[in-house]
């Protein structure tokens, strides 16, 4: 099963990198209020079980992919 997980800062979280990317856009003439940068994160799951993989994945952003202070996420799910 793949799986993709949509990493941001949480509202109200300082971003430099989105508050760079929303100048640097004004600046090439688009009208931009907001701008955050996440990242994104692909994964290969050898399991099947849309559960299962719902809870490695949930484990995986609480343990690694994320800093659940200043970060939320979403998971997307596909089969392979």
């Amino acid at each position: 099963m793949r799986a993709t997980v949509l990493v941001r800062p949480k509202p109200g979280i300082l971003d430099p990198q989105g508050q760079a990317v929303g100048n640097s856009l004004r600046h090439l003439g688009f009208e931009v209020g907001e701008a955050r940068v996440g990242k994104l994160v692909d994964v290969e799951l050898t399991t099947d079980d849309r559960d299962e993989a719902l809870a490695q994945l949930e484990q995986m952003c609480e343990q690694l992919l994320t800093n659940p202070l200043i970060e939320s996420y979403a998971i997307e799910l596909e089969r392979a």
